[in-house]
């Protein structure tokens, strides 16, 4: 009697061990197959924009190695292993140790990359990105070695460029965040709350290069020269380039799957290919309004439980909430839930002293989103309860 196949995920990152996890609650005796172009381990990625605020390197920051994960899931992890084709039709990978693998269901967990903006110079290669732990190691690496406080410039004042600027002077560092926006967070953040995050910050060492962008890194006698596009120019040891992620499409591109932004999947996380499924990252998840990527915690969690379900014989679609963001920013809290892209309205704050809360109101005068310093669990209950309300009321029937 022939061998069962296995269930194989590709990636090794949030999204492919949570699906992992939750199938083998369910499922103890189907072989599983995980396969990672790095080394596998387990660990919290969103820990990589904090981390020198709690004193961790990178070896600190793994929660488990892949031999101690294979124990954990009763499975089969090729680490270093890149899967270079995947064919649909007969259900086959091939990987780039040569290895042909037959599954019977595969997932496709494959994260997304840093954007790469056009820059000139003869050190624009040397912008580093913080996409992996791998990463994360290179930057502490490139920090230990000047033996003193780095001068940073980050080419993006977003969630991540935000982060990491705030975990930077808490390891000691000075920061210069470049971005074209008039104000930082500007994609997520009430105006209220951008100021009161640069207020929070007036006694650090923080630059901020508004309203302008970068245009060349070249290497200067005492490290690097960013020149920018308002005709400035930044000094600095490290150019990090924190503008954003793309999914990673590629592998299914070559394989004939449906794709858009990310890889295009239904309610219940399947793609185009039979016995092949989809999440995190690189996934564009079907909602009411059209697809949509969602690169938050939240929504890969609860992909991660309903693929895991659906593998494990109970067909189970993915039900995805709002969520509030929470910004790690240690300089101020922040919890975050941007309007829908497009959303014509305008911010309104409350500010009671001890907070700041805004809502997003559109030219209906429906609640399309918020955001909050200084939050609590309970306050972001109650203003996510809000803000479900005024979207049910806001759907007709």
């Amino acid at each position: 009697m022939a061998a069962p196949l296995p269930v194989i995920i590709v990636g090794a990152g949030m999204a492919a061990y949570g699906v992992a996890r939750e199938f083998r609650k369910l499922d103890k005796t189907t072989p599983l197959t995980i396969v990672s172009s790095d080394q596998a381990g387990s660990y919290s990625k969103p820990m990589l924009s904090n981390a020198m605020a709690m004193g961790k390197n990178a070896a600190q920051l793994m929660m488990q190695s892949a031999d101690q994960m294979a124990v954990t899931l009763d499975a089969t992890i090729l680490g270093g292993v890149a899967v270079t084709v995947v064919d649909a039709a007969a259900r086959t990978i091939g990987t780039s140790d040569g290895r042909t693998l037959a599954y019977r269901d595969l997932v496709l967990a494959l994260g997304a990359t840093p954007i790469r903006l056009p820059i000139d110079g003869d050190a624009a290669g040397e912008v580093l990105s913080v996409n992996h732990l791998d990463d994360y190691a290179g930057l502490r690496a490139r920090l230990d070695a000047l033996g003193r406080p780095a001068r940073v410039v980050i080419l993006g004042a977003g969630l991540i460029g935000c982060e990491f600027a705030d975990d930077l002077v808490a390891g000691g560092h000075q920061v210069s965040l470049v971005d074209p926006n008039p104000r930082p967070l500007a994609a997520l953040a009430a105006p209220g709350l951008s100021a009161a995050l640069v207020d929070a910050w007036a006694q650090l060492p923080i630059t901020l290069n508004m309203n302008t962008t970068a245009t060349a890194v070249q290497r200067a006698q005492n490290g690097l020269r960013v020149s920018l596009a308002d005709g400035g120019v930044v000094e600095a040891d490290i150019v990090l380039s924190a503008v954003g992620l793309r999914p990673s499409i590629a592998l299914a591109q070559s394989a004939g799957l449906a794709t858009r932004r990310g890889i295009v999947v239904d309610e219940f996380g399947r793609t185009s290919a039979a016995n092949i499924y989809a999440l995190g990252d690189c996934a564009e998840y079907s909602t009411a309004n059209g697809g949509v990527v969602m690169p938050y915690i939240a929504p890969l969690l609860l992909a991660a439980r309903a693929i895991g379900a659906t593998l494990a014989g109970t067909t189970t679609p993915i039900v995805l909430r709002n969520d509030a963001v929470v910004v790690k920013t240690a300089s101020l809290k922040l919890a975050l839930a941007p309007p829908p892209a497009g959303s014509k309205g305008d911010w309104a704050h409350v500010d009671d002293g001890e907070r700041i809360i805004a809502r997003f109101v559109d030219h209906d005068g429906i609640v399309r989103g918020f955001g909050l310093s200084l939050h609590t669990p309970a306050l972001r209950t109650a203003l996510m309860a809000e803000l479900d309300k005024a979207h049910q009321q806001a759907v007709p029937g």
